[in-house]
């Protein structure tokens, strides 16, 4: 078929050639968008990944802060434990708790001053290991709460660290509630002496959480799924008199002490 007839266009030839390039101007917006859209799917979840992968901040004890009369310095373990103790502390305590446990609570109640005077004294340095598994027993993750409030007084001055911790224990909340607020762990951490805001905000923007959440997976990974879990000198101690009893961990401190 010839393009022309009489001299004049063909309209169904023109017709056609119109719809051939509306077709490819649509096939090529649309592949523009199809491009489009696979880029952003694979930036968002490159971005969910890098999230997800970022182990986020990491606590240290600054020297400034270990700087006491006391003698009394803190450090962070391998396992991420805050020790706490004079660096010539011939016994090594560690304790593995979670903030909402009652059990915890207890251990604290019976052996929480021998511990402070074990620390103050030069025999122990106590190496504490502030997990979370107990989340699932409130409404508002406060076993990880309370893990990173831990590493943020402990790292403003490790030999408030200890009160802190009573006071905490003190307050314990019960199990299936919302537990203390944001607030009053600031106001908590204030009465402890950690007035600075700088705690204030570590407290209130959760800044340990991804670090709170890896050391409680590599504390379990290690076989500890129970707390309190106690050991001294690396000796697991399971008598319910030595840890449930007041004052039933100083014989056993002592004791490793004299070896």
């Amino acid at each position: 078929m010839s393009k022309k007839q009489g001299g004049k266009s063909n309209p169904l030839l023109a017709a056609q050639g119109a719809d051939r390039n509306r077709n490819i101007l649509i096939q090529v917006a649309v592949a523009a968008v199809l491009i489009a859209l696979i880029a952003a799917i694979g930036i968002s979840v490159a971005a969910k990944k890098a999230r997800r992968d970022d182990p986020g901040p990491t606590p240290s004890i600054a020297a400034t802060a270990n700087q006491d009369p006391s003698g009394i310095s803190g450090s962070i373990t391998d396992t991420g434990a805050i020790r706490i103790g004079k660096p010539d502390a011939k016994v090594t305590v560690r304790v593995v708790a979670d903030m909402q446990c009652p059990a915890c609570k207890a251990f604290e109640d019976a052996n929480g001053q021998v511990l402070t005077d074990a620390v103050n004294n030069g025999t122990a340095a106590v190496e504490y290991n502030v997990v979370a598994f107990l989340d699932r027993m409130s409404s508002t993750e406060y076993s990880s709460r309370t893990a990173n409030a831990s590493y943020c007084v402990a790292e403003a001055d490790p030999a408030k660290y200890q009160a802190w911790l009573a006071t905490m224990f003190e307050r314990q909340p019960t199990e299936g509630g919302a537990g203390l607020p944001d607030e009053e762990l600031i106001q908590i951490a204030k009465d402890a002496g950690y007035t600075d805001d700088t705690v204030a905000a570590c407290i209130s923007d959760r800044k340990y959480d991804k670090y709170v959440q890896a050391r409680s997976a590599d504390v379990s990974a290690s076989g500890i799924n129970a707390t309190p879990t106690v050991f001294v000198d690396g000796k697991q101690i399971n008598q319910r008199e030595a840890l449930m009893v007041p004052g039933g961990l100083e014989p056993v401190i002592a004791a490793a002490a004299a070896s």
